[in-house]
């Protein structure tokens, strides 16, 4: 793709969310989402093949079909107050339908099922801006529309999320479709608190796009795609490995990393809402998430191939530029822990 393409098709992307995340106006918030999602297209098929034009199908039917939702829900919100602003509040139905169109532009389960799929027939730099970027969107709208959505709804969905997350993630030997299935389990996390402290939430969204993309950039440095091209990066690029691994062990939520600020949090904001149940389900089943990304860890740092001197002397060869840029992004995926008792007062 050319240069000037690219920005330009960026410069799209960008203002499709911007425009979602500043708009009271439902037909702009809609024109913000089509948007994003036309521009979006190339960028998924950047490398164009048969996989990733595939891939780029299944998103466009998946999102084309949420947005055709979202606006039969926006029209039946207009018919029934006579405006189109988001600050008046929908009535249930209108709330309903939102709700699933904006679960099924999350990925949230049951509408999960592109989310592996397109993730994994797409480049490692398109899969970034899948998994992060294009959360911040719906994810602003369910916090706007938040006083009026239905609980048992948003919390169904949570513990499906989270349990599709884990038990999907286990048999998986693809990196991608493995942060797909993550993504999917931290989607229920967040909107599990949704309903009961949004601020919650969007810290949670900052954690998870930290150590997302983190992830991801380091996989791109390794040239990582599945588990076995990981447990030989051990012999290349020994510290590259071993940060990828301090990031995924965040990512499934392990202490005293920062992947367990949000969900210690979480869990402390539902059982003060007396959703004990529902916590402890969300809790019992974050250990499947934790459980596959220490496999993963167990697999690339305890299993070392024959390798020559020369190979093992590498790391003294690595791109230090690359790995300084990055270090911000490691220290926040990893080290946030002292900072809960701030971020609990701010909260």
């Amino acid at each position: 793709m050319k240069p000037p393409i690219f920005i330009i098709i960026m410069s799209t992307v960008i203002l499709g969310t911007i425009m979602v995340l500043t708009s009271s106006h439902w037909l702009m918030i809609w024109i913000g989402f089509e948007m994003n999602m036309l521009a979006i297209i190339p960028i998924l098929m950047k490398k164009f093949n048969p996989r990733a034009m595939e891939a780029s199908t299944k998103y466009f039917l998946t999102q084309a079909t949420a947005s055709m939702l979202l606006m039969l829900g926006i029209i039946v919100n207009l018919l029934l107050s006579g405006q189109w602003t988001m600050l008046n509040n929908p009535n249930s139905i209108t709330s309903n339908m939102m709700t699933i169109a904006l679960a099924m532009k999350l990925g949230l389960s049951p509408f999960h099922f592109w989310v592996p799929e397109v993730t994994q027939g797409v480049p490692l730099s398109s899969g970034m801006i899948l998994l992060t970027w294009q959360k911040i969107a719906p994810l602003s709208v369910l916090y706007q529309i938040s006083p009026s959505i239905n609980p048992s709804l948003l919390m169904a969905m949570a513990i499906m999320s989270v349990l599709v997350g884990g038990w999907g993630g286990l048999n998986q030997t693809q990196l991608r479709k493995i942060l797909a299935y993550s993504s999917i389990a931290h989607m229920g996390w967040m909107i599990a608190v949704t309903t009961y402290n949004p601020t919650l939430m969007t810290l949670n969204l900052v954690i998870y796009i930290t150590m997302t993309l983190g992830t991801f950039m380091l996989f791109t440095l390794s040239m990582s795609t599945t588990t076995l091209s990981l447990s030989h990066t051990w012999n290349k690029f020994p510290l590259i490995t071993s940060l990828i691994l301090m990031i995924m062990l965040s990512l499934g939520g392990l202490p005293p990393l920062s992947g367990f600020i949000p969900k210690w949090m979480i869990i402390h904001e539902l059982t003060k809402n007396d959703m004990i149940i529902a916590a402890m389900l969300m809790a019992m089943t974050a250990l499947l998430n934790l459980y596959f990304y220490m496999r993963l860890t167990y697999v690339t740092a305890l299993t070392m191939f024959p390798s020559t001197n020369i190979m093992k002397m590498k790391w003294q060869f690595e791109n230090m530029k690359t790995m300084a840029s990055l270090s911000p992004l490691i220290v926040i995926s990893t080290m946030l822990l002292p900072l809960t008792p701030m971020t609990l007062a701010l909260l």
